[in-house]
């Protein structure tokens, strides 16, 4: 005696192709960057730039070379410039600082166009990031050096825009890290 069609039940599986393991549909939203992304990096960005050539405008204006006022602590604002990357590094290769900071601009462009929208934080970091370094690549390109004034004396003279680039990286690991941490990824 054989089952008529009718009585059969029809295979019925709901999220997932016949083998029960394949993805029957998948939902994709992109990763890159919209609208609302960019506009976020290009004020952060707009702002550090702004502040940056601000403050250093003004200590170039009211303090000779190699003058010092002192702020508080061992905190002290200091008139000083560098040709080269963090810590004079490469001084006499303006140049190549100035392609290989255009390069990595670049890159971050690339990198936020393609992954804008992967994290919330992402137009703020690199805004900073990118901000810091278009200011002192200004700077490269126009006076052939960068301003510092921010003096600690137990470290290198330094500017806004390196510390715009310095928190900027610094919200990524963060950002990276907080992704990595177990509890972010058991609620996924």
């Amino acid at each position: 005696m054989t089952e008529s069609p009718a009585r059969h039940a029809p295979d019925v599986r709901v999220g997932s192709a016949t083998d029960g393991l394949t993805p029957f549909s998948t939902a994709k939203r992109s990763l890159g960057a919209g609208l609302s992304e960019w506009f976020a990096l290009a004020a952060v960005a707009i702002a550090a730039v702004a502040a940056d050539q601000l403050t250093k405008h003004l200590v170039s204006s009211k303090l000779a070379l190699d003058d010092e006022a002192k702020v508080v602590g061992p905190l002290s604002i200091h008139h000083v410039q560098n040709a080269g990357f963090a810590f004079g590094l490469f001084s006499s290769a303006t140049a190549v600082v100035i392609v290989l900071t255009g390069l990595a601009v670049g890159w971050m462009l690339i990198f936020f166009a393609r992954s804008g929208a992967r994290h919330p934080v992402l137009p703020i970091a690199l805004g900073l990031v990118i901000g810091g370094s278009l200011s002192n690549l200004v700077d490269r390109v126009r006076l052939g050096h960068v301003t510092d004034f921010l003096d600690l004396k137990w470290w290198p003279a330094f500017n806004l825009a390196d510390s715009f680039i310095v928190v900027g990286v610094a919200i990524l690991l963060a950002a990276l890290v907080a992704a990595d941490h177990p509890r972010a990824r058991s609620r996924s």
